[in-house]
């Protein structure tokens, strides 16, 4: 570490202007959260793995913030050079910026890796003492990055309309009618996401994500792709062609980005104005000229080619794709459906060999009973690990229709590690498998049809009364938040309290968000709404067809961690009344897998959540059967056995 850091001030103190400080963000181009490993920059420079963070590297100093989900692994990760800043907790990063560097100081960025909403709230904390946010024209990480791992070229994948349910024409021409709406002439299309949903492609660019380094612009007569031609097959171009989009090298994005901005890039600028109707005398020229804004995200839009355009002829509003990919149609809501069928198959069926294991390596009394493992070792050249017991959930992830790999790394844990909360085991130095600990593992995967997010907690010993008091207050949230009600209209952060209030009830807590929505055979976290404490600046209500995670937890530092996670999906509530005549709306759960009856502490239900636990229990039963052989159908039905009232 120690030597990048010297490189890096060496290049920095001969940059012109010479910098005081260098931010180094987490994300690539796109403003991803989950990025390729060549834009793993922060993690090179820094050594922190987490997906979120960004490092300051200063002439003395480096810091790096990031969020609760990563506090103990940043602190176990990072260097003697290196000081941990807790978001949260410690001074945001421009308010630090700005109080700690000299005046008129001149802090460096590549801005291709900074959003436009970024770049603006820095430039404002930076007015205070004359400091300046300079754009970098090459990022002086990947000069000192001797072993950068070199582009891959993974083809693009046309997304077939029997997965996709919407044709990309009707995607189109639905995007088009919202331009001139908010006088805007085109859209400049940044995440990766939104490209690959509203193009219906596909591809392998970046691990656990299946989209394409590509950009995209949508005027209201042309469309156009940009990409690394040798990733599209004649055949996949013909198909983009089909749909009348012009495909691109990747880096001619920069170019047409300004010639969108001086109205030379539609195919057809006579067309505008009388797209706005009669012309009435000599309206006609001022109605032109009010619909040529350049339509960005601030959000997902890059700082580079922000700066290309007049910014006093940007629109700055989140992206229209956002809301529209979020609100699945029927073939993708079946498709979820039938993908969340078959993976809460894999989960049992991985539940079912792990406890045998675990009673036959460890003598532990196993999934359904409570007792003490028998403490010895059956043998002791077998044993379990996280990372071994992980690739054999992906296993039977794998023998799964439609499989294509998982959707972010599995999350599996035991004890302590349980409550590093985004845990991710390495093979050299992971955990063994403990029957006198909880074990928990979150997990998902990537299928043609959908994506799915589950978490599950098990214990195959004997929990202790605390560990059942708070495993139980974390199902009492997860019922009250996937039994909710609610007005349309309302957002996430109204609803996060309902999975929290049964963990405040004893000063308990967990430093995430409740849920995110769940792509559709594409991002594992989607936007644009949240189940999250923290007031989104773009939150959007949630309505109907929308997915949501459900996942409360809590997290013992040095003990063990609990979280219980589904995927629901936003329908119609059928309400006996219909108050200001808004529409009710309620959550229906499409994640199948039971909850372990060992771990709860029945004196702290309510005969309605019994109800619920028995109902939800019985569902699994009859819809995974099917998937089971005989003796995971026999497991199965012991695992979902009714509850008796005064259990």
């Amino acid at each position: 570490m120690a030597e990048i850091l010297a490189a890096l001030r060496s290049l920095m103190a001969s940059h012109s202007p010479p910098l005081d400080a260098l931010i180094v963000p987490s994300e690539d181009y796109h403003q991803s959260e989950y990025v390729s490993d060549r834009d793993k920059r922060r993690e090179f420079v820094s050594g922190f793995t987490g997906s979120a963070g960004l490092a300051l590297i200063t002439k003395t100093k480096a810091r790096l913030w990031t969020d609760g989900r990563y506090f103990l692994q940043a602190l176990q990760q990072l260097s003697d050079e290196w000081q941990l800043m807790r978001m949260g907790e410690d001074p945001p990063v421009d308010a630090w910026m700005s109080d700690n560097l000299p005046e008129e100081a001149a802090i460096g960025v590549d801005p291709w890796c900074v959003s436009v909403d970024t770049a603006q709230k820095w430039e404002r904390a930076f007015e205070k003492k004359q400091q300046k946010l300079v754009q970098t024209s090459s990022n002086l990480v990947d000069e000192v990055w001797k072993n950068r791992p070199p582009a891959e070229i993974n083809p693009v994948i046309v997304h077939p309309l029997e997965f996709a349910g919407r044709s990309v024409a009707d995607k189109l021409k639905d995007l088009r009618e919202k331009l001139p709406k908010e006088n805007s002439s085109g859209l400049i299309i940044t995440a990766l996401d939104e490209v690959a949903w509203l193009y219906n492609i596909r591809g392998s660019d970046v691990s656990y994500c299946p989209v394409v380094h590509a950009f995209a612009i949508v005027t209201l007569n042309s469309a156009f792709f940009y990409v690394d031609k040798r990733k599209v097959s004649s055949k996949v171009s013909s198909s983009l062609q089909e749909n009348g989009i012009e495909v691109r090298e990747y880096g001619e994005v920069s170019s047409d980005v300004a010639l969108l901005a001086s109205n030379q890039l539609d195919k057809d600028t006579r067309l505008r104005s009388d797209r706005n109707g009669v012309c009435e005398n000599d309206k006609c020229e001022s109605e032109e000229n009010s619909n040529d804004l350049t339509w960005v995200d601030p959000a997902s839009c890059c700082y580079a080619l922000f700066s290309k355009l007049d910014a006093k002829k940007v629109l700055l509003q989140p992206s229209p794709l956002a809301l529209a990919k979020a609100l699945k149609n029927p073939v993708e809501l079946d498709g979820l459906k039938n993908a969340h069928i078959r993976d809460g198959a894999a989960v049992v069926q991985y539940l079912v060999w792990l406890d045998k294991q675990m009673q036959e390596i460890y003598g532990a009394s196993g999934y359904f009973l409570e007792g003490k493992g028998a403490g010895k070792k059956r043998s002791d050249n077998v044993k379990l690990t996280e990372v071994t017991v992980s690739d054999k959930l992906e296993g039977f992830r794998a023998s799964k229709e439609h499989f294509r790999g998982l959707s972010f790394p599995t999350i599996s844990s035991v004890g302590p590690n349980a409550a590093i909360i985004h845990y991710e085991p390495e093979a050299e130095t992971c955990a063994e498998l403990d029957p006198d600990s909880i074990y928990l593992f979150d997990s998902g995967a990537q299928y043609l049809d959908g994506t799915t997010d589950i978490t599950r907690t098990v214990h195959f010993g004997k929990p202790s009364a605390h560990e059942k008091t708070c495993y139980t207050s974390v199902l009492k949230g997860h019922i009250a938040l996937g039994n909710a009600r609610f007005p349309n209209g309302t957002n996430g952060p109204a609803l996060d309290i309902l999975a929290r209030i049964p963990l405040w009830k004893y000063g308990l807590d967990y430093r995430h968000g409740t849920g995110h929505g769940v792509g559709s055979y594409l991002y594992v976290h989607e936007g644009p709404h949240t189940l999250s404490f923290r007031q989104q600046p773009r939150n959007v209500p949630l309505q109907v067809s929308m997915t949501v995670t459900d996942e409360p937890g809590y997290y013992e530092d040095g003990s063990f961690g609990i979280r219980l996670e589904n995927v629901l999906v936003i329908k119609e509530a059928d309400t006996e009344f219909n108050f200001g005549d808004k529409g009710y709306l309620s959550f229906e759960h499409i994640t199948w897998a039971p909850y372990q009856i060992k771990l709860i502490d029945f004196s702290l239900l309510t005969p309605e959540e019994i109800e619920w636990l028995n109902s939800y229990h019985s569902k699994c039963r009859e819809i995974l059967s099917p998937f089971m052989d005989k003796n995971e159908q026999d497991w199965l039905k012991k695992a979902t056995e009714p509850l008796m009232h005064g259990h």
